[in-house]
């Protein structure tokens, strides 16, 4: 796997509760290209959790929403927005937990549109939920005046992230 290379960490004022670096209260999440999909391994904390111990079904939402964002972001080398997000909650993840695991990839793309499958593992591996995206994707030009988006590499050496 490669590192992919946040191309706002650098921007005043970049502030996404999902993928900044420095956003105290955010997420933090780091992005990974594994061939065709994304991958992201983040820790559940206590301040996330819904019922005790168990990671909020809304913040689950915003992780699979967050990598299927970097999908566009790497893949398609472009930005958007969801337009849909049908999400599937078959287990619970305990907050507890060392770590979970996302995988994304583009299942379709129509035109602008595009279907993202993105999955949401414990680390013990079982799926414990899905989603299924549908991203509006900006045309390059659009991307890089309104979004600030300069285009999306990965680090050159491969890497094994720490679990």
């Amino acid at each position: 796997m490669k590192k992919i290379i946040n191309p706002w960490k650098e921007i005043e004022g970049y502030n996404c509760f999902g993928c900044a670096p420095h956003n105290p209260a955010g997420l933090q999440m780091e992005f990974y290209e594994d061939d065709e999909e994304i991958v992201s391994i983040w820790k559940p904390q206590p301040q996330y959790q819904g019922w005790l111990n168990t990671l909020h079904g809304g913040i689950q939402a915003v992780l699979l929403d967050e990598i299927c964002a970097w999908v566009i972001v790497r893949r398609m080398q472009t930005s958007g927005v969801t337009s849909k997000m049908e999400t599937r909650y078959r287990h619970p993840i305990s907050t507890n937990d060392s770590h979970v695991v996302l995988r994304a990839a583009i299942r379709e793309q129509r035109r602008n549109i595009v279907l993202i499958d993105a999955k949401l593992y414990n680390a013990d591996g079982k799926l414990c939920t899905e989603a299924l995206c549908t991203y509006f994707t900006y045309p390059r030009e659009q991307a890089e005046r309104e979004m600030m988006f300069r285009g999306c590499d990965t680090e050159t050496e491969e890497i094994l992230p720490l679990l």
